[in-house]
């Protein structure tokens, strides 16, 4: 039996689980490619949903990348999240929530003095069901604002 949430995580609750599945990469600077993903998103009692994430290679097993951070439901049915990047990356992305949907758009990008330069990143998540799906955006590198990374994970616990 799940604890009951803090009320400010209400909004946010659709997200919670753990989910795994597949997405693809694109970007103009690098090669297509292909992934498995785990992302889990649980409320550790407070109220915000913690969040790690980590894709390996479908051919070897290989790690590819990993996030950690928070999310934070706003009182306006906003929502702020904080995701931290072993590539030297952090992004605090502001956006909206509702109907199994959330919008962020980086507010800040911040990086570690030999990241690659990325301007701005935008993620747009839908829970339909079971079913997470998403697309990452990024501008980096001197490439302007484009689609990323595509993924659809299935939700395999709580």
């Amino acid at each position: 039996m799940r604890e009951e949430l803090p009320p400010e995580v209400a909004p946010l609750a659709f997200l919670i689980g753990t989910w795994r599945g597949e997405g693809v990469g694109i970007y103009p600077t690098i090669e297509t490619f292909r992934y498995e993903e785990e992302v889990r998103l649980w409320c550790p009692g407070r109220p915000f949903l913690a969040y790690a994430q980590r894709t390996w290679s479908p051919a070897d097993g290989r790690a590819l990348h990993a996030e950690t951070g928070y999310w934070r439901p706003r009182p306006d049915a906003g929502v702020e999240a904080m995701i931290a990047q072993p590539t030297g990356v952090v992004e605090v992305g502001v956006g909206t929530s509702g109907d199994g949907t959330v919008e962020l758009a980086s507010s800040f990008v911040g990086l570690a003095p030999t990241a690659k330069e990325v301007t701005r990143v935008e993620r747009s998540l839908r829970v339909e069901g079971d079913v997470l799906g998403y697309e990452v955006r990024m501008a980096a590198v001197g490439v302007p604002l484009q689609r990323h990374l595509t993924a659809e994970l299935r939700r395999i616990g709580d």
